[in-house]
């Protein structure tokens, strides 16, 4: 059952790696520029950013399975929509409608991997729900070849079919779990203000945020930067770029493992962070022999894993209340999709206007932001703070 819910997220982090992998197509099919197409990946995050809390709330009033059942559908409606779209905006519409069924099944998938798994197993299986994005990206992007064969909007429409698919055995593998009664919407709304009034929620979402944003700048462009500066094929292109991507979830796995076996978060965090900033730069600086720019993405990557399994971890001791536990996670997903529109929208403008070396101060500024949030954390962490104010 949790396998299942995990897959349900898989599935739709596909939608967030097909665009990196396609860009380049896309860019010659809609006569998109750099700083146009980055927002193909920016849009997806809109409703992410915009409406978490309420999506967060509708999965509380109308039940987390319908919630993530919905949501599956209308990411199948978003990919198979998007696949006929000739004009720009309406490609970066239905971008938008893909990123709200991929905010209802992340919010949604959480409370139903905690419905079914037992308590003994819950946080191994919430650890192996915090890799599906790594692992999604990973999948759609080394299917390369197969968007060489049936073009973009082919591979939209294979997309499409799958979720639609996918939501089918979610809907028949789902039909005896049972799930904590709803909430009020008046109980709903106060946890929400509480937990908005805290300053540990906003530290985490802060922190989401950040890492967000430079890992996306940084990977966004990858297959594309890769393909001009190695002069290799694009399928070669977003296989190396999965292969980086992948090292994401041996990090989630290596995150956990040091901080079970003592090492301090704030510490963890500075260091993720500092190896972030120096391979961010590394990527894109002009000096960077070009091959060693795959192997300081797959550091890159390997080091920023760790961050999200110590913000995830922390949420228990960082938010106001015992129940308030579910409203600082909403709080520090919206941060991500805050980081995912943030990170590929100022890459592309600045990697436009003055080259792809401008992406390494980029990550540079995302990292200081983010550490300048550490030393907040670190304190109230050490201060052992389970409320905020």
């Amino acid at each position: 059952m949790v396998l299942l819910f995990v897959g349900a997220g898989v599935v739709a982090a596909f939608q967030v790696g097909k665009v990196p992998m396609a860009m380049a197509e896309m860019q010659r099919d809609l006569g998109l520029g750099l700083s146009a197409a980055s927002w193909l990946m920016s849009a997806f995050a809109v409703v992410g950013a915009l409406a978490g809390a309420p999506v967060g709330l509708l999965a509380d009033r109308l039940g987390a399975r319908r919630v993530a059942l919905a949501s599956m559908i209308v990411l199948a409606a978003g990919a198979a929509i998007g696949a006929g779209a000739t004009a720009p905006a309406a490609v970066l519409a239905t971008r938008v409608v893909e990123g709200l069924g991929f905010v209802g099944v992340t919010v949604a998938a959480p409370a139903l991997i905690a419905a079914a798994a037992p308590s003994e197993v819950r946080e191994r299986a919430m650890a192996l729900w915090a890799t599906f994005m790594p692992v999604g990206m990973t999948l759609v992007m080394l299917a390369a070849p197969l968007l060489g064969e049936i073009g973009w909007r082919g591979f939209w429409l294979v997309n499409a079919v799958l979720l639609a698919g996918y939501a089918s055995l979610l809907a028949w593998g789902t039909r005896g779990i049972r799930l904590a009664k709803a909430q009020s919407s008046p109980a709903i709304l106060r946890d929400v203000a509480a937990a908005a009034a805290a300053a540990g929620p906003w530290i985490l979402g802060g922190l989401f945020a950040a890492f967000s944003a430079a890992y996306f700048a940084a990977f966004s462009f990858l297959p594309t930067y890769l393909a001009g500066r190695l002069q290799v094929a694009p399928d070669s292109a977003s296989m190396l770029s999965a292969l980086a991507v992948a090292a994401s979830a041996a990090g989630n796995l290596l995150g956990g493992q040091l901080l079970v076996r003592g090492m301090r978060p704030a510490h963890l965090l500075f260091a993720s962070f500092g190896v972030t900033a120096a391979c961010g730069v590394a990527m894109f600086h002009p000096a960077t022999a070009a091959g060693g720019v795959v192997p300081a993405a797959i550091v890159l990557s390997l080091a920023s894993g760790t961050i999200p399994v110590v913000i995830l971890d922390s949420v228990r001791r960082f938010a106001p209340r015992t129940d308030l536990v579910g409203a600082t996670v909403g709080f520090a997903m919206q941060g991500n999709s805050v980081g995912l529109i943030v990170g590929p929208a100022a890459a592309g403008e600045l990697a436009a206007a003055f080259g792809w070396q401008a992406i390494g101060p980029l990550v540079i500024a995302f990292v200081v932001t983010a550490c300048a949030l550490v030393v907040c954390f670190g304190r109230r962490d050490t201060a052992g703070q389970t409320g905020g104010g």
